[in-house]
């Protein structure tokens, strides 16, 4: 079985049906007749791929939510200390 060759336009084109028009890989890969496996290497190739800077603004984002969850651990427990040292001078 040879395999066919198809041109860059149209998978891009085949991509674009599937990432924003929301058809599915499989009824996208009928219709174009070609494989589904052929469909997802050209997303995979083709598809939107996220900006960098969007890649650092999520990790940095995680990076300080983390940070406020332990500081905020941080700041119940002093609380709690301060009180039991209010509630019991030795």
């Amino acid at each position: 079985m040879k395999s066919k060759r198809y041109p860059e336009e149209f998978k891009i084109e085949a991509v674009k049906q599937v990432t924003e028009r929301g058809y599915s890989v499989a009824e996208v890969a009928q219709r174009l007749d070609t494989t589904t496996h052929s469909l997802y290497a050209w997303i995979k190739k083709y598809g939107e791929q996220p900006p960098l800077g969007d890649l650092d603004l999520t990790s940095e984002n995680a990076r300080l939510k983390s940070e406020l969850k332990r500081i905020t651990e941080e700041r119940d427990i002093l609380k709690k200390a301060a009180r039991y040292f209010a509630n019991n001078p030795e």
